[in-house]
């Protein structure tokens, strides 16, 4: 079996990141892991990837290293506990951009557990495709303005 090979720095990497905090158990969360999915695809590998959000505070070489290559950071969050945007901070980046769903397209947040013991509604009932599309064009916007 082939020896896996991890980036290191002076390696080719993504042109920026995306930090996403994923709040699973919001529709917030849900949307911006969804809207930066979308970004990417419209965009590509070679000109933005997600970050692990979780390894960069944890010194984590290749999610630091990619960070530092970076030429924009930028953090999406859902709700005003700006997750994402605390945490690279916390890591000692600082982001080029942070967008927050709840400020920056007004969502309401609403947590996937307020159903729970009546009827639970499939996950993506609480995911407006028009949030995800107004998120995605923010972050796109964020990327690619100079």
């Amino acid at each position: 079996m082939p020896e896996e090979k991890h980036w290191e720095e002076g390696m080719k990497t993504h042109e920026n990141l995306i930090f996403s905090c994923f709040g699973g158990l919001s529709n917030t969360g849900l949307t911006s892991a969804l809207a930066c999915l979308e970004a990417v695809k419209e965009l590509g590998l070679e000109k933005v990837a997600i970050g692990c959000l979780g390894a960069l505070p944890l010194g984590v070489k290749p999610v630091v290293g990619k960070t530092k290559a970076a030429k924009k950071v930028v953090t999406v969050d859902g709700c005003p506990f700006e997750c994402a945007r605390k945490t690279v901070e916390q890591a000692g980046f600082t982001p080029t951009r942070s967008i927050v769903l709840s400020r920056d397209i007004g969502m309401k947040k609403k947590a996937l557990h307020e159903d729970i013991g009546g009827g639970i509604k499939p996950v993506m009932d609480y995911v407006s495709a028009e949030d995800v599309q107004k998120a995605k064009e923010l972050i796109i916007k964020a990327l690619t303005e100079d």
